[in-house]
């Protein structure tokens, strides 16, 4: 992926999580990275160009690597596991939709 269109999925998706997020729960986007305070502590989010992840840090999860994976539209844990959007929304309570630009 290049680093033009790694960017603008990332971008694309922070913004969704922050309007997503914050209808809900305080979520502030500020230089690429998303903080979340919830009732367990705070969640960040932000995006790790060199590796072209999402880097997610969550109080109930830990840290979790999220990569691109065009053939299905998801952020997934590089780790194999659940979509960024599945993690996020089960941890949070609430419910989160995002689709590639």
């Amino acid at each position: 992926m290049a680093d033009t269109s790694f960017e603008s999925l990332a971008d694309s998706l922070l913004a969704a999580l922050e309007e997503g997020i914050g209808d809900h729960i305080d979520a502030e986007l500020q230089g690429g990275v998303l903080t979340v305070e919830g009732e367990a502590g705070v969640w960040l989010v932000n995006k790790h160009a060199p590796t072209r992840q999402i880097w997610l840090s969550s109080p109930k999860s830990g840290a979790r690597h999220y990569a691109f994976d065009g053939a299905s539209g998801q952020w997934r844990d590089t780790r194999g596991g659940d979509d960024l959007l599945a993690t996020l929304s089960a941890e949070l309570g609430v419910a989160l939709a995002w689709r590639a630009p």
